[in-house]
């Protein structure tokens, strides 16, 4: 008898000792102390204690992309204030200037900062629905070489005043099931960077193929290439890359990469050998 009591002694007093550890560490994740809860070996509390550990986890990991996430929307606060001081000052200080002498420049330059608001309020509403998963892409079978000359016909004009050429030769057929306007716009933010980086006289090259695996795409360009400090930054929002030409707002390509990366696709960028940007773009079989 007195051996069976022992026993119960013992194992009760391990049980105390097993719940005041798992309450310790408990009260040491809710002032921010906690850490690894270490295994004590099997016995009736390991699985409770497995399950409180995975639940902290996840708590910590959900506090941490609470935080990232509220870092972040701070970061974008802060550059979209930025991005409307400019055009509303310029339209202030035109507006003014027509007041003291009215002038054709004055209403042009207005125009044009009007113009550049609507494309940034555009741009970040369509930023916010597709964080928010709320942008639906209507994916059907699409040809590329198609695909790639509506996105360059779209740019007519911009080209043939910038003197940029754009080359697109026909190749074996290539398909991808995209939504054809989204795809679209991604392709022509691309190939509007590419214009936007090159002298007078330049031209941007297209070529795609087609694997088991993927559909490819290349964009590239006659310019100078990308800085090698921008390359890792090329893809983030309101970036703007030390070749940048005044009036931009660093978001077409970050735009562009979060419509194809909504698709089952991939991009990437950097400088060929020989010299100028190119963009290489994938579109997954499955």
């Amino acid at each position: 008898m007195r051996g069976e009591k022992k026993r119960r002694l013992f194992w009760r007093k391990r049980e105390n000792e097993r719940i005041e550890e798992l309450t310790e560490y408990l009260e040491k994740v809710n002032t921010g102390s906690g850490g690894v809860l270490f295994s004590t070996g099997e016995d009736a509390f390991s699985k409770l204690q497995d399950e409180i550990y995975k639940t902290v986890t996840e708590l910590y990991q959900t506090r941490a992309e609470a935080r990232r996430a509220r870092s972040l929307f701070a970061e974008n606060l802060s550059n979209i204030a930025h991005q409307l001081k400019t055009p509303i000052t310029a339209i202030s200080l035109s507006t003014q200037m027509m007041c003291e002498e009215p002038a054709a420049a004055h209403l042009e330059q207005i125009q044009k900062q009007l113009a550049r608001l609507t494309y940034l309020e555009e741009a970040l509403l369509l930023l916010s629905r597709i964080d928010a998963g709320a942008l639906s892409f209507c994916r059907k079978r699409l040809d590329v070489f198609t695909l790639l000359m509506l996105a360059a016909d779209n740019l007519q004009e911009l080209f043939l005043a910038a003197d940029v050429s754009v080359h697109i030769p026909e190749s074996a057929e290539a398909v991808i099931y995209a939504d054809l306007d989204w795809t679209m716009e991604a392709v022509m933010n691309i190939l509007k960077n590419c214009m936007e980086h090159m002298p007078r006289g330049g031209s941007v090259y297209c070529s795609y193929e087609q694997n088991p695996l993927y559909t490819q795409i290349k964009i590239w360009d006659t310019g100078a290439g990308f800085a090698k400090e921008d390359i890792p930054h090329l893809f983030e929002r309101f970036y703007r890359g030390q070749n940048a030409k005044s009036g931009g707002i660093g978001i077409g390509l970050s735009l562009a990469k979060a419509l194809i990366e909504g698709q089952n696709g991939t991009i990437t960028a950097g400088n060929l050998a020989g010299g100028g940007a190119c963009f290489e773009i994938h579109f997954y079989c499955h």
